[in-house]
């Protein structure tokens, strides 16, 4: 029997908030053009979903409003924005409109468009597992369905019954699944079989003020008892260099033996044994290179206080939140002492045959989210529109087994 002929996508709403937004898009628009060669796009997008022919209605930084009083401040712009994207969505009568990420002004409009009858799907997951679960309520009235990048995600709605598809992760689409360690190490001038370590501090001010000095120092306190250990700390930015070369000043023990990179993460991490890193994207990058890590986080005492009642996490890492297990060590607030840092370091890079397993396993866990996440995404926003089941994503699992259990640090 002949598969059923594909329903023509022949306009997609698409709604991005920021550059990372920018960057999905783009590559969801490529996979919508190269499976429906007419299809046509508007709303809001940047240089990248520009390039790939996005009528864009505003500028990308419209949305881009960090904090809670500046979203205050520009509070009746925004929803003037979402009133005048709303009437435009309407007006040009799309197939579906896509929310990228930026939940706090992408749900309210989809919301908004579904209750007058057009299809809305979400990409990109808020952290609703993580805290404030009850917003899947609001979520479930907003939505067709939520694309998310990671399994546990689409087991949490599953659970809430909110149709869902998991579409894989685009960082494991980009990372290669083999790394070259010995060829990385060349490029960056360090020796074949010595020992490398790679701190990466953080890429936020705040994150370098509450942990760079005791990366350091657990650094000082390794290489002290390692003497053919090289450190690579790669600096996100020009600030945050100029920063830790401040801090650096004040540890001159570790001249000769730390190398401050300018970018180049992914090679220190590719060259090293071992990552220190803090929470964040960070801890599935070093993942995505298949390099064993201890995650280290700390916050304002205030801000731990309030995180410990509202984050509910048996875990704050993303390794080990995809895993459900503890594979690398997580340590927040007071753990996260030099001595205890570096403790677990060296006890990580003693252990050879630990390493090696960890690095296989995280090889077996990148490959499972490396599915070609922009064609995935398009097969569902393709099924949406022709009112077909979603693509096979996951079997509902019990996502108390990953959440719920725990109140730790931030939420990725």
């Amino acid at each position: 029997m002949a598969a059923p002929e594909r329903q023509a996508v022949k306009r997609v709403y698409l709604v991005a908030g920021e550059l990372s937004g920018d960057t999905l898009g783009a590559g969801l628009m490529r996979a919508l053009k190269a499976r429906h060669p007419g299809v046509e796009f508007r709303g809001i997008g940047g240089p990248r979903m520009i390039s790939e022919g996005i009528d864009s209605r505003f500028p990308l930084e419209t949305l881009s409003v960090m904090g809670l009083v500046e979203v205050l401040k520009h509070l009746p712009r925004l929803i003037g924005v979402r009133r005048t994207l709303k009437a435009d969505a309407l007006a040009w009568r799309p197939d579906i409109m896509v929310g990228i990420d930026a939940p706090d002004f992408n749900l309210g409009l989809e919301r908004q468009l579904r209750e007058t009858g057009l299809t809305t799907a979400h990409y990109v997951s808020p952290s609703v597992w993580a805290w404030r679960q009850g917003r899947v309520k609001g979520i479930a009235k907003s939505v067709d369905a939520m694309l998310t990048f990671l399994p546990f995600e689409a087991a949490f709605y599953a659970q809430n019954r909110v149709p869902v598809a998991f579409v894989g992760h685009p960082l494991a689409d980009e990372f290669p699944l083999e790394n070259d360690r010995t060829a990385v190490r060349a490029e960056l001038d360090l020796a074949a079989d010595g020992e490398v370590l790679a701190l990466l501090p953080g890429s936020r001010s705040n994150e370098i003020r509450f942990l760079g000095k005791t990366f350091l120092e657990a650094a000082e306190r390794l290489c002290a008892s390692r003497p053919d250990l090289r450190v690579l700390v790669p600096a996100a930015t020009p600030e945050r260099r100029a920063e830790l070369e401040v801090l650096l000043g004040e540890h001159p023990t570790l001249q000769g033996r730390l190398i401050l990179l300018d970018g180049q993460a992914r090679e220190a991490m590719v060259a090293s044994d071992a990552v220190l890193l803090a929470s964040g994207t960070a801890a599935l990058e070093a993942m995505l290179c298949h390099r064993p890590m201890v995650v280290a986080y700390r916050l304002a005492p205030a801000t731990h206080w309030l995180a410990k009642r509202l984050v509910k996490t048996e875990w704050i890492s993303l390794p080990n939140l995809i895993a459900r297990e503890t594979l690398v060590p997580e340590l927040i607030q007071d753990e996260a002492s030099a001595e205890t840092i570096a403790q677990c370091l060296g006890d990580m890079l003693d252990d050879a045959t630990g390493r090696a397993e960890l690095e296989t396993r995280f090889a077996e866990m990148h490959q499972g989210l490396q599915r070609d996440a922009s064609r995935r995404a398009a097969e569902a926003i393709e099924a949406l529109v022709a009112g077909l089941p979603l693509p096979a994503s996951v079997a509902p699992e019990r996502a108390d087994e990953s959440v719920g259990k725990r109140a730790g640090g931030g939420a990725q």
